[in-house]
């Protein structure tokens, strides 16, 4: 049996945080960064191996990704992950996520399906429902704002015309850009969500707005039914 070492009992160049203090974080396995996140591990086992644990669970999505899909409730059924580091591993998933749409302030202008599939990827590729997301543009195609408009199941989300003209014009948008997620990971739009934007698209028009795309997002992929002629 190889002898265990604990945390302050490694060589120090093995030691997470002095190994980030001396090469940066750049040096450090995504396990070790993950076992300076939950800072300890238990009497029988280091940090980094709980983490090392975490990113390789059987049956589950692995490495760093896996972390957008557990609940809180979930990770409490890790052996060694307790209420504080389950709230620790979530706040770090949330954080990353604000961390990427900070790069995409309000006032920032959105020209293309990219730029804005860039800007909201991150924030819905991982959701394990459907949910539905508004974004609201003034005159030069600046953001305004964004809000959840609708939860749904893991295969359905309501889009009601109304809820959506009644936000946007709250806000005084005048450009919006309708967005949601299929949680299987293809952005394949069913035939309903394509007469639904159609609806919403006249419904729009009658009150001077201009829905200017539906993205459907996939993971790491997406579809625009402006650019797909589903929007004329």
């Amino acid at each position: 049996m190889e002898p265990y070492f604990t945390q302050k009992e490694l060589p120090v160049s093995e030691r997470p945080y002095e190994k980030c203090e001396r090469f940066g974080p750049e040096a450090l396995s995504d396990a070790e960064l993950l076992a300076v996140i939950i800072r300890s591990g238990t009497k029988k086992e280091r940090a980094v191996d709980l983490a090392i644990r975490i990113l390789n669970r059987p049956g589950q999505k692995k490495g760093l990704a896996a972390l957008n899909y557990y609940s809180q409730k979930e990770l409490r059924k890790i052996k060694g992950i307790g209420r504080v580091k389950a709230v620790q591993l979530c706040c770090v998933s949330e954080l990353a996520k604000r961390m990427h749409a900070a790069a995409f302030e309000t006032g920032k202008a959105f020209t293309t399906p990219q730029m804005i599939t860039d800007a909201y990827m991150e924030r819905l590729r991982h959701c394990r429902t459907e949910e539905i997301l508004l974004l609201m543009l003034d005159t030069k195609g600046r953001k305004i704002a964004d809000a959840v408009i609708s939860r749904g199941t893991v295969n359905s989300a309501v889009l009601e015309p109304r809820e959506v003209l009644t936000t946007a014009l709250r806000y005084e948008a005048v450009f919006l850009v309708v967005l949601h997620n299929h949680p299987s990971g293809i952005p394949t739009p069913s035939e309903a969500d394509i007469q639904v934007t159609r609806r919403l698209a006249a419904a729009c028009e009658v009150v001077g707005i201009l829905l200017r795309d539906h993205i459907v997002i996939g993971n790491h992929c997406y579809l625009s039914m402006r650019e797909r002629g589903f929007l004329e």
